[in-house]
C-alpha cells in the first residue's frame, strides 16, 4: 500500500528525506498559504453530509480506520522509521496507539449528545453538543502519527471535518498516511483535508474563518504564536506544548530499575518527546551510582540507521535541531557541569549523553533540550526535590521512583503537571486517557478520553414548548 502522494499544492512539491541517509524517498506536494482557503471550504461543504451520516456509519469509519492501522502496520511503521528516524519498535507503538484512537473516536459516536436540564417554566430544557464543523490540526515530527491521528479521529467521530497541516517532514507519516487509511476505511471526500506546509500555513490554518477550533502539538514558542493568532479571532485553540519534565528518584527505590526507566525516558526516539525525562533530580545519597549506571546504559546503546541495523537510537531529525542539541550540552558543560557520557555525534546520530553536577541555571537543565541528553542535579531532602520539581513554568509529566507508592503521590501532589507517574517514568501515552499539561506545557487535558467531546463540539441550549405563552407586551 502506498501513502505517497507526490502531486503538487501551491508551494510545489518536496523531498522526502530519510535523515538517517539523507537518502531521498520520493517527493509530496508542499502547501502554500493560499491552499488553505479552498481546503477549508471544500471541507465546510463536506462536513454537513458527513454531520447528518448516522452515528453508526460514523463510528464504523473509525473501527474499519483502527483495524487498517493494524493490517497496514508493517507499511506504515516503514515510513515512521525511514521518514521520522523511528526506530521499529517506536514505530509499532504508533501504529498500535493509532489504531486504539480510532477504536476510541469510533466509540466516541455513540457518546449521549448532552442532558435534559431543569426549567422552571413548562417547557423541555436540553443541552445538546453539536459538531464545531472544521476543525484544523497542526501536528510535528517527533510522533507525527499519533500527534496527528489523536486529534483527526475524534473530529471526525463526533462529525467534523478536518484540514490536517503535519510537518513537512514527515508529511508520510503524519499526514498522508492517515487520508490513505480512512479513505479506503470510507471515509466520504473532502471530510479530511492534508496540506503539509511551513509555519506560514499554520497561520493561515488559525486565521481561516471556515476552520472554529484548531489543536495544536508543537514547541511552547510556537504554540504562543498560535494562541495569540486565535484569540484575535476568537477561536478556541487547544495547545499541547512542550515539556522538561523530572524524574524524582527517591533513595529508597530500586536503583537498577531506575536507572533503565530513566535511561529509557531521556533516549528514547533520541529524547525527540515532549514528554522526555529532561530533569533527572536524584537523592544525593544515591546520586553517585544512578550516575554512573546511567553512563553505562548510554555508552552501551547502539545508535545508528534504524531501517538497516538494530539500534537503540535513530537519528536526529535534522542538521538545526542536532546544532541546538549540541549548542545546550556545550554551553551546559562549559557552565561547568561534568560531562559523562555522550555529547558527540556523528552526522546526525547524537550519542546518549549524561551530565552530572549540573547548575539549575544550566541551558541543558533550564530548557527542552529535544535530543538524547540526561542532566542530573542532587537534592538533599524531600522539600529540595519538590522545589526544584517545581522550578519551572512547563508542568506536562513527571516520574517518581520510590519504595513507597503513598510517599510518592503525596509528592506529586505538591508539583504542578498534567501527568504523573508514580514508579515508571515520565513517557506515557493511551488512547482513553486524558492528555495534556499546565502553565506553559498547554491549556490541560484536552486529547483523550471524555476531554475529546469537550474539544470538538460546541454545547447549545435548547428549549421547546407545546404551544406559544402569551406575554404582556
Amino acid at each position: 500500500m502506498t501513502f505517497l502522494v507526490d502531486a503538487p499544492l501551491g508551494a510545489g512539491t518536496r523531498d522526502v528525506i530519510e535523515p538517517a541517509t539523507g537518502a531521498v524517498l520520493g517527493t509530496v506536494g508542499l502547501a502554500a498559504p493560499s491552499d488553505v482557503a479552498p481546503a477549508a471550504a471544500a471541507a465546510a461543504r463536506a462536513q454537513r453530509e458527513w454531520a447528518a451520516a448516522s452515528f453508526e456509519e460514523r463510528a464504523g469509519v473509525l473501527r474499519r480506520a483502527g483495524a487498517l492501522f493494524e493490517t497496514r502496520a508493517k507499511d506504515v511503521e516503514e515510513w515512521l522509521v525511514r521518514e521520522a528516524g523511528s526506530i521499529p519498535p517506536k514505530a509499532g507503538v504508533e501504529t498500535h496507539v493509532a489504531a486504539q484512537e480510532c477504536y476510541e473516536a469510533a466509540a466516541l459516536a455513540a457518546r449521549p449528545l448532552g442532558e435534559i436540564l431543569p426549567s422552571a417554566l413548562p417547557r423541555l430544557s436540553l443541552a445538546r453538543r453539536s459538531p464545531v464543523g472544521v476543525v484544523g490540526v497542526i501536528a510535528p515530527f517527533n510522533f507525527p502519527l499519533i500527534l496527528a491521528i489523536r486529534a483527526v479521529a475524534p473530529a471526525l467521530a463526533v462529525g467534523n471535518a478536518v484540514v490536517l497541516k503535519p510537518d513537512p517532514r514527515t508529511a508520510v507519516g503524519g499526514g498522508f498516511a492517515i487520508a490513505a487509511i480512512l479513505r479506503e476505511a470510507g471515509l466520504p471526500e473532502g471530510v479530511l483535508h492534508v496540506l503539509p506546509g511551513f509555519a506560514d500555513v499554520g497561520a493561515a490554518l488559525v486565521e481561516d474563518p471556515t476552520v472554529r477550533v484548531i489543536a495544536f502539538t508543537g514547541s511552547t514558542a510556537a504554540g504562543r504564536k498560535v494562541a495569540e493568532l486565535a484569540g484575535r479571532h476568537l477561536k478556541r485553540v487547544h495547545l499541547e506544548l512542550g515539556g522538561n519534565s523530572a524524574l524524582i528518584v527517591l533513595p529508597d527505590a530500586d536503583l537498577d530499575r531506575a536507572v533503565s526507566a530513566g535511561a529509557w525516558g531521556a533516549y528514547l526516539h533520541a529524547g525527540q518527546i515532549c514528554m522526555t525525562t529532561g530533569r533527572h533530580l536524584v537523592h544525593e545519597s544515591i546520586a553517585d551510582e544512578y550516575v554512573a549506571r546511567l553512563a553505562a546504559h548510554a555508552e552501551a546503546l547502539p545508535v545508528g540507521d534504524p531501517h538497516t541495523e538494530q539500534v537503540a537510537l535513530g537519528p536526529l531529525i535534522d542538521e538545526g535541531q542536532r546544532d541546538k542539541v549540541h549548542a545546550l550540552v556545550t554551553a551546559t558543560v562549559d557552565g561547568g557541569a561534568r560531562l559523562v557520557a555522550g555529547g558527540r555525534y556523528d552526522r546526525l546520530f547524537y550519542r546518549p549523553t549524561v551530565l552530572d553536577a549540573v547548575p539549575t541555571g544550566a541551558p541543558a537543565y533550564a530548557n527542552e533540550v529535544f535530543g538524547p541528553v540526561a542532566p542530573v542535579v542532587r537534592f538533599a531532602t524531600e522539600e529540595e526535590a519538590v522545589s526544584l520539581a517545581a522550578d519551572s513554568e512547563l508542568g506536562l509529566s513527571l516520574g517518581i521512583l520510590t519504595g513507597d507508592a503513598m510517599r510518592g503521590l503525596a509528592l506529586a501532589e505538591r508539583i504542578a503537571t498534567g501527568i504523573v507517574h508514580i514508579n515508571d517514568q515520565t513517557v506515557n501515552d493511551e488512547a482513553v486517557a486524558p492528555f495534556g499539561g499546565v502553565r506553559d506545557s498547554g491549556t490541560g487535558a484536552r486529547a483523550g478520553g471524555s476531554g475529546n467531546i469537550d474539544a470538538y463540539t460546541d454545547l447549545r441550549w435548547i428549549t421547546m414548548r407545546g404551544s406559544i405563552p402569551q406575554y404582556p407586551f
